[in-house]
Formats: structure tokens, sequence, C-alpha cells
């Protein structure tokens, strides 16, 4: 079975470097730059990563990453290409669970931050892995609408968020329904269906990461 957790770091590291520190992403205000900080102080400082989790620590995690980001940028990108052993969100137990769809996230960001990206073709397991993780975290995603949503990945699966009869249905692959369910939803390629004042809430409200 490939690692496509390293694959994807691989990759996303290559192209941090091939297009250089001040290329937009997909997440809003964020240069590259800005994202290669935020991922090394993930690995490397976990009292900063914390600030995604606890707003009283969000301004301290803030400030480690602007202190990252004004280092050298290929030592930034050198940093993410090699984790440290020890990192409780990279070590060798846990780094498939917990980076393969993070770092397939923020390839894409990177990718589909500019018009005229190309989609990629994703292997058929890779789409399973991050599959796996997609349904959870859609499940307990989009409680917060207030009103069931149906998550379809034709001939991989299905999962709902909510009781009673979705007033949405998103349809794609399993790799777009992540992008969409991570707070991707302007650059993922999916289809959608149902009531529209639903669907105009589920793409506008602010999701995941």
């Amino acid at each position: 079975m490939t690692d496509y957790a390293r694959a994807e770091r691989r990759q996303l590291a290559d192209l941090l470097l091939e297009v250089g520190p001040e290329v937009p992403t997909v997440c809003a205000g964020w240069t590259t730059r800005d994202l290669a900080a935020h991922l090394v102080v993930r690995e490397r400082r976990p009292d900063a990563a914390l600030g995604v989790l606890l707003p009283a620590l969000a301004a301290h995690g803030e400030r480690i990453r602007l202190a990252k980001a004004a280092q050298p940028y290929p030592e930034i990108v050198q940093e993410i290409r090699n984790p440290p052993w020890w990192s409780p969100v990279s070590n060798p137990l846990v780094d498939s669970l917990t980076n393969t769809v993070e770092y397939f996230i923020h390839h894409e960001d990177v990718r589909r931050g500019t018009p005229g990206f190309t989609r990629r073709s994703l292997a058929a397991e890779e789409q399973l892995v991050i599959w796996r993780t997609t349904r959870l975290t859609a499940r307990l995603g989009l409680r917060k609408l207030g009103f069931p949503v149906l998550i379809e990945a034709p001939g991989v699966g299905s999962v709902r968020s909510g009781d009673g009869e979705p007033r949405v249905t998103v349809v794609g692959e399993p790799g777009e329904l992540a992008l969409f369910v991570s707070g991707r939803q302007r650059v993922a390629e999916v289809r959608l269906t149902g009531e529209p004042d639903a669907i105009e809430r589920l793409t506008t409200v602010t999701l995941g990461r």
C-alpha cells in the first residue's frame, strides 16, 4: 500500500519550492510562505497548534507562526519535507491517519489558489483513504448547519449529517468532498442538489479548519 501521507508531503514540498513564497493559496490571506509556516508549526510546536482548538491560545500560536514565516523560505520547506519523529501529529504511528487528508488538502490549497489549475486524477486507493477521514469530518462538521445533509461518493460510500430527509445532497469524488467539508467549497468540484436556501447556506458557511 502506498504511503499517501508521505507522497502528498513530498509533492507539496516540491510544489512550494517550484512556485515560490509569495503565491496566493485557497486559505484566505495566506501566501505559500504563510501556509508552509503553518505546517511546520503544526508539527513542531504543539503549544502553538493548540491555538486552533483553544481561542485563548490563538494569539500565541499566530505569533509563533509569523516568526516561523519570517525565516528563509527554503529552510521552512525543508522542515516540511523532513518532519520530526517525535511530533504528536507526524510520528510513524499516526502519520498516515493524521496527515494523508491534511497534506492532500494543503497541496490543493496551493494548486487551486490561482485560476486555471488542472484537477489531479487520484488513485482509487488514495480516494478510499481520503474517504475514511472525510466521512467522519462530514458527519461532525456539518452539524452546525442545523439541517440534514447527505454526502455521496459514487461507488465508494455515503454519509448523512443530521436526522431526517436531507435538504441538500453533495456528490463528488472523496478528494473533492474532503475539500468541500473542510471549508474549500468554492474550489471543490462537487454537484449539489436540494433546497436553494439550504444550498446557499451550505456553500457560504465556514466549515472545517
